[in-house]
């Protein structure tokens, strides 16, 4: 054979190899094509929403006493005493050892800055932090501490517990969900085509489903006769929405 007819063999080789590179090449890019049209096209967008009035199941609130004295030690056993004295009344009301956690004791002096600095006498503080779901013993929680001879009772804050959070986030998002999938079913029936599974979907959770409430601080000592202090922990709205995205045919 001659070398004139190898290098025309070699040379239609060359060309046929390159057609069958193109048409694999027109292939994948069609087949890429069709699957990003089918993406784009083929799908609709819903968004869905949900919400529900919550009222809170857990209370927290700050219980203490400020006692001044001549000495540092008088001052912390008067202070010491008080404190007993309202930490006896909390657990008489029910309230168990991992409901009160002290959140702050401190003793320090108290000066006079008239002429020169001097040290007049001693303040003595502690208080107690209560977290609580019995939230029906509110009134009675402050009325007999302060009774006790508690003087410094923090802003209240009332929020939502994990256990219903948990509870809440299930039942709002099976809403949010329904209410999606109602409106594509609507929207699809109007384009005369049907809804045949779902591609992505994501979830906003409105409020993080923690409410808090602040009520006014409670500073004054309150008489055993007086009328229970009124504690209300009032409501609030959590919310869910979802956007979920549907292939149609």
């Amino acid at each position: 054979m001659s070398l004139e007819n190898k290098n025309d063999r070699s040379y239609l080789a060359i060309i046929a190899l390159s057609v069958v590179l193109v048409v694999m090449s027109l292939t994948i890019y069609a087949i890429s094509q069709t699957g990003s049209e089918k993406n784009t096209e083929d799908t609709i967008i819903m968004s869905g929403y949900a919400e529900q009035k919550v009222v809170p199941d857990t209370a927290t609130l700050s219980i203490g006493a400020v006692i001044e004295s001549e000495t540092a030690e008088e001052a912390a056993d008067e202070n010491a005493v008080i404190m007993s004295a309202v930490m006896e009344e909390l657990k008489a009301i029910g309230l168990e050892d991992r409901e009160i956690q002290t959140s702050y004791v401190s003793v320090y002096p108290m000066y006079n800055y008239d002429e020169k600095r001097s040290i007049t006498g001693y303040s003595a503080s502690n208080s107690v932090q209560v977290t609580t779901t019995k939230l029906d013993d509110l009134s009675e929680i402050i009325d007999r501490s302060t009774a006790a001879g508690a003087n410094q009772i923090g802003g209240i804050s009332f929020s939502v517990s994990n256990d219903m959070q948990e509870q809440l986030r299930e039942d709002l998002m099976a809403e949010a969900i329904a209410d999606a999938s109602s409106k594509a079913n609507e929207l699809a029936s109007s384009l005369g085509v049907k809804i045949t599974g779902v591609q992505t979907a994501s979830i906003n959770e409105g409020n993080n489903f923690r409410v808090y409430y602040d009520v006014m601080e409670e500073e004054a000592a309150i008489d055993s006769g007086a009328v229970p202090t009124p504690i209300e922990p009032g409501e609030s709205t959590v919310s869910m929405s979802v956007q979920v995205t549907y292939y149609i045919g």
